[in-house]
């Protein structure tokens, strides 16, 4: 009997969290428009937060070797953002530029795969039925996507200028960030219940040890391999290649999937051209890989993940089908912070029973 009340209380507890959850949705229209307030207020503290996250430990290198904290901060502050506001100034109205002329020569390009099916049209009349047909369409939704895609950057731009009050706060938060830094951690620790602050301090410093030198080093080698692109398309008279270069330089932060997904649009549009420039392209993208699979990430990321890569590849498959490129490009962090929570969980769970006999 005593058992056949729990039973009730717990379907009875699940039911209530069923109704709960229903009444909740049903007030979207509520919740929803304040979520974004919220969100878009908590936007720049949660970039500059991550940003001061990537330069806390150069300024801890500097401070260490004797100069003062604040002028550690201040040289690497003015280097990140000077460098990053420079690339900004120059580089988008290069990329917009770009995008513009792609989006104008779209129907050309579209035009001249016509008419290589056109003359293939004889010499494949043995595929299967319905594939010429599927090619046409892959066409015409080329053209479609190249339009679409001037009218995204476009937006993103517009809504840039949106959004420039809270954009501006960014630099300021990142700079309050690296210098109250071990204030915030000494709240963190006074705010944190006596029983979680060991376990806790230890799962971040992991999480830490795990992630932040992967993030770090894989922005460093993104871009790298984005500049090197550039420079490399540019030197060969490659159409555009301030835009594919940045198309690399940012599906690179994926792995294993990454380059394959960056090279496409380049070798489309080189494949237009003429079959040498495709080919040339073709070995500028996978001898960058090369290098990065060999020299670059070995030397800068390491191996601070020490995971399988059937373990990554089966993140990046469920990210990807999830969340699509963003799911793609969380997929690995967030797997890294799951592997070191099960660790931790794991090893709280065998340290409990020992204190239970106790």
């Amino acid at each position: 009997m005593n058992i056949q009340v729990k039973w009730y209380y717990r379907l009875g507890f699940l039911l209530l969290v069923f109704v709960v959850l229903y009444v909740f949705f049903k007030l979207r229209p509520i919740w929803v428009p304040l979520l974004g307030i919220l969100v878009t207020a908590a936007l720049p503290f949660i970039i500059g937060g991550f940003i001061a996250y990537l330069l806390h430990p150069v300024v801890e290198k500097l401070h260490s070797r004797g100069l003062p904290r604040g002028i550690s901060i201040l040289i690497i502050y003015l280097i990140f953002f000077g460098g990053m506001g420079f690339a900004l100034y120059k580089g988008v109205p290069a990329m917009v530029e770009q995008v513009k002329e792609l989006s104008a020569s779209a129907p050309a390009v579209a035009e001249r795969y016509r008419e290589w099916f056109n003359s293939m049209h004889k010499q494949t009349s043995s595929w299967p039925f319905g594939l010429h047909e599927r090619l046409e369409e892959g066409i015409s939704l080329f053209e479609k996507r190249m339009d679409s895609l001037l009218d995204m950057v476009m937006k993103s731009v517009m809504r840039v200028f949106d959004f420039i009050l809270l954009i501006a706060l960014i630099p300021f938060v990142a700079f309050y960030f690296l210098k109250d830094i071990e204030a915030m951690k000494g709240t963190l620790w006074y705010l944190t219940p006596n029983r979680w602050r060991t376990s806790g301090a230890s799962f971040l410093k992991d999480v830490d040890q795990s992630l932040g030198n992967y993030i770090r080093g894989q922005f460093l080698v993104c871009a790298i391999i984005g500049g090197l692109s550039t420079i490399l398309f540019w030197a060969i008279g490659m159409k555009y290649p301030l835009l594919f270069g940045v198309i690399i330089g940012v599906t690179n932060i994926i792995p294993y999937f990454g380059p394959i997904i960056g090279a496409i649009p380049a070798m489309l549009i080189a494949a237009a051209v003429s079959l040498k420039l495709m080919a040339v392209v073709a070995l500028i993208v996978f001898g960058l890989q090369f290098i990065e699979g060999n020299v670059l990430s070995p030397f800068i990321v390491g191996k601070s993940l020490a995971m399988h890569p059937l373990i990554i590849m089966a993140a990046l498959l469920i990210g990807g089908e999830t969340g699509g490129i963003p799911g793609l490009i969380l997929a690995v962090p967030v797997l890294a912070i799951v592997k070191v929570a099960v660790i931790h969980s794991k090893d709280h769970f065998a340290k409990k029973p020992h204190a239970d006999a106790e």
